[in-house]
């Protein structure tokens, strides 16, 4: 095992001395409240924005459903994503908005948790998974269907600090 305190701060934290993978060691990190907020696009054809908006789709109500399986995701990010520490999450929203300027559906996730690891993983799988149960629903309406701009916005906690991507310039 090498000691954390001397490992270099560019060093790969996921691989050990022998060069083979490990889960890194959390243990001496102290308790810190964290959240995370990100978010994405799934961008449709008008008439599949419509029925959606409309609860037209025949599996259901689309934005309620991938709600709760970005939720269900966001809990269950340490089995999905690989050396990634199980994080007792204390809060997660998610919110789903329909935009007809641009015929998506935006995608929000707040993730919060007490621990000595970050959230930011547990709300991109949110933002994920919803998009994907997005997919999934709508995919026999068409298959023009586009997931994108899954990103961080901000997280706070943590020895790294606090992040807040910046706004895009307009050019």
């Amino acid at each position: 095992m090498t000691d954390e305190l001397q490992t270099p701060a560019y060093a790969l934290t996921h691989l050990n001395p022998e060069g083979g993978v490990r889960m890194v060691d959390v243990s001496v990190k102290g308790l810190t409240v964290r959240t995370a907020v990100a978010s994405g696009r799934v961008i449709v054809p008008p008439e599949v924005l419509r029925a959606i908006t409309e609860n037209q789709v025949r599996k259901g109500d689309v934005l309620t459903v991938a709600q709760i399986a970005g939720i269900m995701g966001a809990k269950q990010t340490s089995l999905l994503i690989p050396l990634c520490h199980h994080v007792n999450l204390t809060a997660v929203d998610l919110e789903l908005k329909p935009n007809e300027e641009t015929n998506s559906i935006e995608i929000r996730a707040y993730t919060k948790a007490t621990g000595p690891t970050g959230v930011e993983m547990e709300a991109l799988t949110a933002v994920s998974i919803a998009a994907l149960t997005i997919y999934d629903m709508c995919k026999s309406l068409s298959k023009e269907i586009v997931i994108t701009d899954i990103q961080l916005l901000a997280k706070t906690g943590g020895a790294s600090g606090d992040y807040r991507k910046m706004p895009a310039r307009s050019e």
